[in-house]
């Protein structure tokens, strides 16, 4: 699960202080998730608003450079926040900044992805923001929603939740129609149901409806169920659980079928692996590439560029993101994982293709649950 804080809820308007008691409710709730085994991901906002007051920085003094001080200072008090509270429940925390051109970059998506992977395999809790202080306008999300939508499809998450000043999406503005009605449940995005976004926003956060919408649409095209739901109750997650009003947009996609129809559909391979018979036998299996089973290499790629793999008789088997350059390839094919740190000076990845990162193409796909 990937969880999105907006900064209307962590930063108290009147003061910019830090809403202590809150993010102490949301604790201990990621703390009761984390004891029934739930993996969890935080995507939060904040630091550019708790890094105005710390710094002094008045209303009016909103230039470009002086928003990413403000976000250098406000993200020291953040982490140290998340860090404090999540400590008193025996959670490691890990601070993850990332920009636009980390998760656009197919090589730097990877290693983004692969560093929050390791982390939840640790048992950490990573807490993600964008990289204000060095990403400029051209280069930024400009809001945590798609942010948060973006690593929910990093990290295969079942579902991304967008906790806001808002309670979901309605039919008509409720600030202005008392009558208005929130919808509980989107099975798919129309232009009917854009039009009602409208161009809603608060002060603090740069998100409104419209973003949260580009949010869930990525999110539902990685197989990802997305909730708008309001954060201002305390307890949050728990209110989504027992039913209180928000809206679900539901997908109809698992989130690694999804991924996998992305790799077989729309990327271009750059290269080509030929595999023994051996290797094909465990791909049928549903198992990963190991560089022994690579007799060939051809081409140029890069580290997470997609590739064919293909028999000695030259029929296409399976495409695939490889986890190493064709050069590097090259030099560990037909190689044992162990000898992978003495044959490249660094310890990579023990497949050339991780199974998560695969598809067959003969239909023969064995999907596995996580």
């Amino acid at each position: 699960m990937v969880v999105k804080v907006g900064s209307s809820l962590l930063v108290e308007k009147s003061t910019g202080r830090l809403h202590r008691k809150w993010l102490q409710s949301l604790v201990r709730e990621i703390a009761r998730m984390r004891s029934r085994g739930q993996q969890l991901v935080l995507v939060s906002s904040g630091a550019i608003a708790l890094g105005r007051r710390y710094l002094g920085l008045r209303p009016e003094q909103r230039k470009l450079e002086e928003q990413q001080a403000a976000a250098a200072a406000g993200q020291v008090i953040l982490a140290h926040a998340y860090q404090e509270l999540l400590n008193r429940h025996d959670i490691k925390v890990a601070q993850v900044l990332l920009t636009l051109e980390d998760t656009e970059s197919r090589r730097r998506y990877l290693n983004a992805r692969n560093t929050l992977q390791t982390l939840l395999e640790l048992g950490v809790v990573p807490v993600i923001n964008e990289n204000d202080t060095v990403a400029t306008a051209e280069i930024r999300y400009g809001d945590n929603d798609r942010l948060g939508a973006r690593v929910a499809e990093m990290v295969s998450a079942d579902v991304l939740v967008l906790l806001s000043d808002v309670d979901g999406l309605y039919d008509a503005d409720p600030t202005r129609q008392p009558d208005a009605r929130l919808i509980p449940e989107v099975r798919e995005i129309t232009p009917d149901i854009e039009a009602l976004a409208g161009a809603s926003g608060t002060e603090f956060g740069s998100g409104g409806m419209v973003t949260k919408l580009v949010a869930a649409r990525m999110a539902l095209s990685a197989g990802c169920d997305t909730v708008i739901a309001s954060g201002k109750r305390l307890r949050p997650l728990a209110a989504i659980e027992a039913g209180k009003p928000c809206t679900w947009f539901v997908s109809t996609g698992s989130p690694l079928a999804a991924r996998k129809q992305w790799i077989a559909g729309t990327l271009k391979p750059r290269g080509h692996l030929t595999i023994d018979a051996g290797a094909e036998r465990a791909l049928a299996g549903g198992r990963s590439l190991l560089p022994v089973g690579v007799v060939a290499v051809e081409g140029r790629f890069g580290r997470g560029d997609a590739v064919t793999v293909r028999n000695r008789e030259g029929r296409d088997l399976a495409r695939g993101l490889v986890a190493y350059d064709s050069e590097e390839a090259r030099r560990i094919q037909g190689r044992h994982s162990e000898e992978i740190g003495e044959l490249l000076g660094y310890r990579g990845r023990e497949e050339m293709i991780h199974r998560d990162n695969l598809v067959l193409l003969n239909g023969t796909n064995h999907e596995h649950s996580h």
